[in-house]
């Protein structure tokens, strides 16, 4: 069990147990249809990501997911995962972008735990995390990520 400083500063248990080297990922098969759809609701409409003809005859032959997409995932897992014990919010991310990701890609996402603070201020415990997205068949990594969520507040 990771340590709480609560309002009070003495310690508790946090809700749910997290422990540096624990690991969580899920699968994700990409559409071209979805890639089209979440570039446009997320008002990003460019050619690459929303128009199959235009993207055919760029340097990468098809489609290829936004970086909003593929961002909104990896954070995304971070929430439903830590959400499923306690309470979750996201304190900062950042990603790296190392290869485009086709819109039909299979890919795998997946986080480690890195750290854990317990908060000086306030309750809750820092997490802190490492991830990728990777091609669930090679393991060619298409996007690095760091970040920190608060759990248990």
């Amino acid at each position: 069990m990771i340590p709480t400083v609560t309002g009070e500063d003495s310690v508790d248990e946090a809700k749910t147990s997290v422990r540096v080297g624990d690991r969580f990922s899920r699968e994700h098969q990409f559409t071209p249809e979805e890639v089209v759809s979440f570039s446009l609701a997320a008002g990003d409409d460019n050619p690459l990501h929303v128009d199959p003809a235009y993207a055919a005859v760029s340097a990468y032959g098809a489609l290829i997911v936004s970086g909003t997409h593929s961002s909104a995932l990896l954070l995304g897992l971070t929430a439903s995962h830590f959400s499923k014990a306690t309470s979750v919010v996201g304190r900062r991310f950042s990603v790296k972008f190392k290869r485009a990701v086709r819109a039909d890609a299979k890919v795998m996402i997946e986080w480690r735990v890195v750290g854990l603070v317990a908060r000086a201020s306030g309750p809750g415990t820092v997490v802190q995390l490492e991830g990728d997205m990777r091609d669930a068949a090679s393991g060619e990594a298409y996007v690095g990520a760091s970040g920190e969520v608060v759990i248990g507040l």
